[in-house]
């Protein structure tokens, strides 16, 4: 099938990586390119095979996942990348997000469930809820939460009004039809729109205009005092 999702497993555990590729090797429309058992081979693969999507744990020996996602989608060309992970709130896959993952699965997910993941960013949208994005928010917040939300700032000050709108549903987790229902417009009019946001902003999905609507403070429901 010419047309098929090109996936690049990557997990330094055998057993997941024949599992994972069993799951794959179910769907017709998924095709398996390659394995890797650490990040450092999965960077050396991607160049070989080309894949669409790489699905990458996060905890591997040698190169991590995290150090390979950043390397990967620093490419002009990146793959879509997946983290998986036994956690659901983890510093790593924030910061995986932040470089540019496309969201993350729990390896306990199920299967039906991981293909359709894969599907999903193969298509270019986000597999990250808005609930999963508000719990990652929280367990980041901290320390640094004073001089993110300042930075964040500075860098949406470079939108327009109605892109900052857009962006802003984004963080709340609004799919483009909802957006267009909301704010009045076309689905052509919102995807045009969002498409100026991750060029004005330097950014490359999604999942990144969400966090930096988080960063920024503006996905708080409007006029609310806090708790």
């Amino acid at each position: 099938m010419t047309d098929a999702i090109r996936v690049l497993l990557v997990d330094d555990d055998p057993l997941v990586r024949a599992g994972l590729s069993l799951m794959m090797g179910g769907a017709d429309d998924i095709r398996v390119v390659g394995e890797a058992g650490d990040g450092d081979r999965a960077v050396t693969l991607v160049d070989r095979t080309r894949p669409d999507v790489v699905l990458m744990d996060i905890r591997m020996p040698g190169v991590d996942g995290l150090t390979a996602t950043e390397r990967l989608r620093a490419r002009p060309d990146a793959p879509q990348v997946v983290v998986l992970t036994t956690f659901h709130a983890d510093e790593q896959v924030l910061r995986a997000l932040r470089a540019g993952a496309a969201g993350f699965v729990l390896k306990d997910t199920p299967p039906a469930e991981i293909v359709d993941a894969v599907r999903k960013v193969a298509a270019g949208d986000p597999v990250l809820s808005p609930t999963v994005t508000r719990q990652l928010m929280a367990h980041a917040a901290g320390t640094a939460a004073d001089t993110r939300r300042t930075r964040a700032c500075e860098r949406l000050a470079l939108l327009n009004d109605r892109e900052r709108e857009v962006a802003v549903a984004v963080g709340r987790g609004l799919s483009n039809a909802e957006i267009a229902a909301t704010l009045f417009m076309s689905v052509a009019t919102v995807k045009a729109h969002v498409s100026r946001v991750l060029a004005k902003l330097g950014l490359n999905n999604r999942v990144q205009i969400a966090l930096l609507a988080y960063d920024a403070g503006l996905t708080e429901e409007d006029h609310g005092d806090g708790h």
